[in-house]
């Protein structure tokens, strides 16, 4: 059955709609109030809706779905390529209107589990912020007055106490007090993002796939928890080197004349993820005694950083095939073509 592609912009309070309607070809490009916006589909026969992956995007895909219709969330950038003049709401809900109709890789709908696995891992990487802008702001402060300390967190913490008793004798009592202060909240900083890893692993133990890619050299806690969670449904990827290429861990191309360029990654798709793979492949080949044949023979024709972007895009892929096919890891497993 054919489904009425319609395109929705959200917003806060007024969504616009667009679509044309089958029965009388009106184009039909109207604003709904949020309280009423899910009323406006619920007797409708099934559509294809189209929505930018932006804020509430997730939660909007569930409800639609589970009025009985097809939805695809469509990236920003692809979706501003059909957005012809003027930017305002109507021409942008025009615009997701065209989109959705243009074969094209869509964003998947995730649960509100895997989306309340990603918003820990949001507040955590918030967390490793704040405490980082702390130390460095520490450990300025207190360059200032003649005391330099070594950058590692272990060193501020062997420094600091010596370092404040010793400024309290030439310093104000008001200003010491307040460094002292701001080296506490560090340890308070440490707390929170210790918790927010016990309930990640609390739901490790409980998820099974997580479970499963955690066995994979390199990929740890968060980068399984991650991995299962942004991924949504793995089915949603034709391949793993469809995962990796929206994982950016793939060359970026330029060509023509049927002569292609390959260049360094092309770093798009989801930037947290990419890191803590990318993250996780550089601590194998540093610390695995043995990294494996493949990875020793890359070494030997490219740099160490191209090697640890290919690890990376191996180790992505081999994510992917679990997930997607239920399959255990077997660390010397080959690949074959199938003839």
């Amino acid at each position: 059955m054919k489904c009425t592609p319609v395109g929705i912009d959200i917003a806060k309070s007024v969504f616009q709609v667009h679509y044309v309607d089958e029965q009388t070809g009106e184009v039909v490009n109207r604003a709904v109030r949020r309280s009423v916006f899910l009323q406006h589909f619920v007797n409708r026969a099934p559509c294809l809706i189209g929505i930018e992956a932006c804020s509430g995007a997730q939660h909007w895909a569930r409800e639609l779905i589970k009025l009985g219709h097809q939805v695809r969330l469509l990236p920003g950038r692809f979706v501003k390529a059909f957005n012809i003049g003027n930017k305002n709401d109507a021409a942008d809900a025009r615009a997701i209107w065209l989109a959705v109709q243009q074969p094209g890789k869509a964003v998947s709908v995730k649960t509100e589990a895997q989306q309340a696995v990603l918003a820990l891992h949001r507040m955590r990487q918030q967390l490793v912020k704040f405490r980082t802008m702390q130390s460095n702001s520490l450990r300025g402060l207190l360059t200032e007055y003649g005391e330099v300390m070594g950058r590692s967190r272990a060193a501020l913490d062997k420094a600091v106490p010596e370092v404040l008793a010793r400024l309290s004798e030439r310093l104000p009592a008001m200003l010491i007090e307040s460094l002292r202060e701001q080296y506490a909240r560090l340890a308070e900083l440490d707390a929170q993002i210790a918790q927010i890893e016990r309930r990640l692993q609390q739901w490790m133990r409980e998820d099974e796939a997580v479970q499963a890619i955690a066995q994979i050299p390199g990929v740890g806690l968060l980068t399984a928890t991650a991995a299962v969670a942004g991924m949504g449904d793995p089915q949603a990827f034709r391949s793993g080197r469809e995962f990796a290429a929206w994982a950016g861990l793939v060359p970026r191309q330029t060509g023509s004349g049927g002569k292609v360029q390959l260049h360094g990654i092309s770093k798009r798709g989801d930037t947290y993820l990419r890191t803590l793979l990318i993250h996780g492949a550089r601590s194998v080949l540093r610390h695995a005694k043995d990294p494996g044949p493949w990875v020793e023979q890359l070494g030997q024709r490219r740099p160490p950083n191209v090697v640890v972007v290919a690890l990376a895009n191996k180790m992505a892929r081999t994510i992917w095939t679990m997930l997607a096919h239920g399959r255990a890891y077997q660390p010397g497993h080959i690949s074959v073509r199938p003839a």
